[in-house]
């Protein structure tokens, strides 16, 4: 199987074309079995990697979630990232600005709750909703989304500059496959708060969806801050690429636990006794 972070990235400038992409693909991944036996490893070693990135105390990491309604945003985050200590996870998700958001510039509400040195933080949603809901909506013009690409890429880097990790994840979806999840939603009482008329309304603009995100992927997938495509037809497949991606971007920045700040051979001696 291919490396998950090169097969699914999209590189900076690539020409997108979403139906290219099979948002069905299980990467020869060949049962829901297997999948699962490495999506707990990788769970582990994700528990082991944020207890890293916290004592390091050098990186944050902001893992972005993006993707039309069904495509599994909350799932992702309950099975694959709700392993890490909350105590240094946060989850924000992106509604509908208030009044006091739409009186700052539509990057304020991103920028104040970005993760701080040693944290991880998880955007339900994000900045991005700027370039993809207002436009297919005709909130805002093609020209106000290149200035807004120019701006999110701007906002990035400085993220970046210091010291923060970022990964943004279009999960990829069919239509035939969210439909199925709405049937799946009203057949079952628990679930029925999730439902909205908006999202069968939306349904109508899915052409225009998919062009606003091949233009957001496009323009603002750069090294410091790739966009990947994740196929998420497949709930498991999506938990094992997520998994997988964010695992190994943080075992290659080969951390390490910094030296004591006391003399260890000293406090064992002092205190040998209650350890005896």
């Amino acid at each position: 199987m291919k490396d998950f972070c090169a097969q699914f990235c999209v590189e900076p400038g690539q020409s997108i074309d979403l139906s290219a992409w099979n948002p069905a693909s299980t990467d020869g991944v060949s049962t829901k079995k297997t999948a699962k036996n490495e999506i707990v490893e990788y769970a582990e070693r994700l528990r082991a990697l944020q207890f890293l990135l916290y004592a390091e105390n050098k990186r944050s990491l902001l893992i972005i979630l993006q993707g039309l309604d069904a495509s599994g945003k909350d799932g992702t985050i309950r099975h694959v990232l709700g392993y890490m200590n909350p105590q240094g996870c946060r989850v924000q998700a992106f509604k509908q600005p208030t009044d006091i958001e739409k009186e700052h510039d539509f990057l304020w509400r991103a920028h104040k709750v970005t993760p701080a040195i040693g944290d991880v933080a998880i955007f339900n949603r994000s900045h991005y909703e700027d370039v993809l809901v207002t436009r297919v909506h005709g909130w805002v013009d093609k020209k106000v989304c290149r200035q807004r690409y120019q701006q999110i890429n701007e906002f990035e880097s400085l993220l970046a500059a210091n010291n923060s990790i970022i990964l943004k994840f279009f999960l990829h979806i069919s239509p035939e496959e969210q439909l199925k999840r709405f049937k799946k939603r009203l057949k079952d009482p628990d679930r029925w708060w999730k439902i909205s008329e908006s999202d069968y309304s939306e349904r109508q603009y899915w052409a225009d969806y998919q062009q606003a995100y091949q233009d957001a992927l496009q323009h603002c997938s750069s090294v410091h801050a790739p966009w990947f495509v994740i196929p998420s037809d497949h709930k498991w497949f999506r938990n094992l690429a997520i998994s997988r991606i964010v695992v190994e971007t943080l075992e290659s920045l080969n951390m390490s636990f910094p030296e004591p700040k006391v003399d260890i051979a000293k406090i064992k001696q002092k205190y040998h006794k209650w350890f005896e």
